[in-house]
């Protein structure tokens, strides 16, 4: 169902404001009340909420490495269909803006693609390199992403057998600043502790996982806003990366163990210290895509509220991003509709009644 070129209203609760409102849509944005054209009602009743945000995904990749064409389409497909209406993605090793040419699929905030330490990382995702192309590579990604660089922060380095960092500090501190003069934030994958005081020092934007994070990290990165995505559903692999690696490298293995059992611990003392947090799948390296309903739910495992875990899914998310956070005239008409408030019940996000991106309803039950 498309706008034909008309303007589509529905009535329901509209969150965050929570407030019941009428909203028009045309041209693929919120309009002010028509009052001389066609009007069609689309959808009465329910919680309109702004288009759900991915935080971490990775849409062009599977756990061998880039996907062609096709396959993005159906991964980007999948996303929408779960509510994801924006999507950051955090590393990719092959070019998708061809998704940009398409209305009827998410929005993408590109990292670019990973860059690693040689022979630190999945083969076939990032760039491997040595400390001293570093720089280099940040100037290269950053021109290439939309505003974001992905770093891989900590790995297993076989000859210490456990998660070490994969950067000398002066590396990290001459990378992330040319990074930050050409306007773009820095994200880095760290699981364990060790590589965290180097990046926090470095001046590091953002921080996926997180499981490493320890109290006296927590001031430093409320004070400068030092945002967290946990991939709470790719946590769950710990314990199975554990057991992969348990014969050949028993201290990576018992370290993942001790992360997976704190995890909780830490993510829930990050976001009570005012750390931000926010949703993202890590979906496209083993995890399918569209489980952003699910990711949101996990949140509340760390002591966020429905409507805490939700905003980090949707409104808040979106203003991290420098997206339109409301649905207000002139934003972005992306939106999902529950039957019921998903603040209260977040096991509802799992079924949107309506989607409507850019405008156009691409869901409808």
């Amino acid at each position: 169902m498309s706008d034909s070129g008309g303007v589509l209203r529905l009535v329901g609760t509209v969150l965050p404001a929570g407030e019941q409102q009428e909203l028009h849509l045309s041209g693929g944005l919120v309009v002010d009340r028509p009052t001389a054209v066609s009007v069609s009602t689309v959808h009465t009743g329910g919680w309109i909420v702004p288009g759900l945000v991915d935080a971490h995904c990775h849409i062009g990749l599977d756990q061998h490495g880039g996907v062609d064409e096709e396959v993005q389409e159906q991964q980007a497909i999948a996303d929408r269909e779960a509510g994801a209406l924006l999507v950051r993605d955090a590393g990719s090793p092959v070019d998708t803006r061809w998704i940009d040419e398409r209305a009827d699929l998410p929005k993408i905030i590109r990292a670019g693609r990973h860059i690693a330490r040689s022979k630190r990382y999945i083969r076939n995702y990032g760039w491997e390199i040595e400390p001293d192309e570093l720089v280099a590579y940040v100037e290269q990604e950053a021109r290439r992403g939309d505003g974001w660089v992905k770093l891989v922060g900590d790995w297993i380095d076989r000859d210490a057998g456990d998660l070490t960092p994969c950067w000398p500090a002066e590396a990290l501190n001459a990378a992330i600043a040319r990074a930050h003069e050409l306007g773009a934030r820095v994200t880095a994958h760290v699981f364990g502790e060790h590589a965290l005081p180097d990046l926090l020092a470095a001046g590091i934007d953002c921080l996926e996982h997180g499981t490493g994070i320890e109290p006296g990290l927590l001031s430093e990165m409320a004070e400068r806003q030092v945002a967290v995505v946990p991939t709470m559903i790719q946590l769950e692999n710990f314990p199975q990366y554990a057991d992969q690696a348990a014969a050949k490298f028993p201290v990576y293995s018992a370290h993942m163990r001790d992360l997976y059992e704190r995890r909780l611990h830490r993510l829930r003392d990050a976001f009570e210290a005012g750390v931000p947090v926010y949703a993202g799948t890590d979906a496209g390296g083993v995890l399918g895509h569209g489980l952003v309903a699910q990711e949101v739910q996990a949140l509340t495992e760390i002591g966020m509220s429905g409507e805490q875990a939700l905003a980090a899914g949707s409104w808040a998310a979106r203003a991290w991003l420098g997206a339109p956070s409301e649905l207000r005239p002139g934003d972005p008409a992306d939106l999902v509709v529950y039957d019921e408030d998903p603040r209260a019940n977040p096991a509802v996000l799992t079924h949107p009644r309506l989607i409507a991106l850019r405008g156009n309803v691409v869901f409808s039950r």
